[in-house]
């Protein structure tokens, strides 16, 4: 059998977990200050709702689960293709299972619906530094309300979380489908090519200007209106540039408005700012989205938007929703690369005993767990010296040997 893990997921120390269970805390402590409340949700879901919400290049890249027993003998004998062979899949996402989960539950939540979820998601990606095949997100939404408020509560508490976290300075970037839409259709966009252009678009960033030229070339979209496109997006993409492009719209007053109270709130300790490149894979995306990016550290730590269509899939009627989603593994690889240490956390004593001790080392061990510290017992080693840097190395503060003290020699000290 295979020791190490599937490729595009991870096994965690001891000492990274207890990071990871740290990070966790203090976003669920925050999102919980502000009156949000968590639910849980399965990780499978039916394929039918998974391919019919518009997550863009994600239905690309799901993991389906094959069907079962009799079902699947079924399928293989009757030369099934692929589709026909799987009926459900591993969640891409929190958002579309919220959806779910609203659905069928609405009567019985408030509304609005301040949501927190913080669990594990799957895609099929190519594994690399902080993108992974099974990975924990972070996400508040707000289902039933259309007010701007939700946008700006959303942002300031997801901010508030990473301040908390102290992953140093970052930039909210803000944008909405209706003005990328807008000044799309001024150069010269079909409706019907939008999402495919808005696709193209969001890979600006990770194969530059001429790949996204070539790209749109190769979904067969006119050369003049490609032209358009890219003196438009090369170029000073401010709000006064597309407000002398399409106008002073709803749209473009909104944001406006967005962006300054969402400074205000920052007051210095991040910023925020417009960006027309600013897509989001998503094609369930309607209105406004955001996106944060390190000042220090190349790469999103975080995004979401308004996605109002989306629970519509499943009632029929419109609901609006807006979320926000922090990129959990994305943060913990910088922590990890600072050496973040926990500010609060107990220290970790380990008390050796011989087993004829066992009960009174317990005791003692109680006394100290009293006292605030975390306390494990262990036998004692023969080779003491070898057994103290491990249990170093595995981010113990201190040891304590039953029968020579009743007090522990910390590391730190030596």
């Amino acid at each position: 059998m295979k020791a190490t893990p599937v490729k595009g997921t991870a096994d965690y120390l001891p000492s990274q977990t207890l990071l990871r269970d740290y990070m966790q805390g203090v976003i669920l402590e925050t999102y919980r200050s502000a009156g949000f409340e968590r639910i849980l949700t399965p990780a499978i879901e039916h394929l039918e709702n998974l391919e019919k919400s518009d997550g863009g290049d994600n239905l690309n890249l799901m993991f389906k689960i094959m069907k079962r027993g009799e079902k699947l003998a079924e399928a293989i004998a009757a030369g099934g293709q692929e589709n026909e062979l799987a009926d459900l899949g591993l969640r891409y996402d929190l958002t579309l299972p919220l959806s779910r989960f609203y659905a069928a539950n609405r009567a019985k939540l408030n509304n609005p619906f301040k949501c927190i979820q913080i669990d594990k998601s799957y895609r099929a990606e190519r594994p690399q530094k902080g993108r992974m095949r099974e990975f924990i997100q972070c996400d508040i939404d707000i289902l039933g309300s259309e007010s701007p408020l939700c946008e700006l509560e959303l942002i300031h508490t997801t901010a508030t979380a990473l301040n908390r976290l102290d992953i140093g300075s970052f930039t909210i970037k803000i944008n909405d489908r209706r003005i990328l839409k807008g000044c799309l259709a001024a150069c010269g966009v079909a409706p019907e090519q939008m999402d495919t252009v808005c696709i193209s678009l969001d890979k600006w960033d990770k194969i530059g200007a001429e790949g996204v030229q070539g790209e749109l070339e190769s979904k067969e979209i006119a050369a003049d209106v490609v032209a358009k496109l890219m003196t438009l997006l090369g170029g000073e993409r401010s709000l006064e540039s597309v407000q002398a492009l399409c106008g002073d719209t709803e749209e473009l007053t909104r944001t406006r408005q967005l962006i300054e109270d969402v400074r205000r709130l920052a007051n210095g300790s991040y910023d925020a700012e417009f960006d027309l490149l600013l897509v989001r894979g998503q094609g369930y995306y309607t209105g406004t989205v955001f996106e944060i990016q390190s000042n220090k550290f190349r790469g999103s730590i975080g995004g979401g938007g308004r996605y109002d269509g989306l629970v519509g899939k499943f009632t029929g009627e419109n609901v609006p929703a807006v979320g926000f989603s922090i990129g959990f593994e994305r943060i913990f690889a910088i922590l990890q690369e600072q050496g973040y240490q926990i500010p609060t956390r107990q220290r970790r004593v380990a008390i050796l005993c011989e087993e004829t001790e066992a009960v009174q080392a317990m005791q003692l061990a109680e006394t100290l767990r009293q006292n605030g510290d975390s306390a494990g017992l262990y036998t004692r080693p023969k080779k003491l010296g070898k057994f103290l840097n491990r249990l170093e190395e595995q981010g113990f503060d201190g040891y304590l040997v039953y029968g020579e003290t009743d007090q522990p020699k910390w590391f730190e000290e030596k």
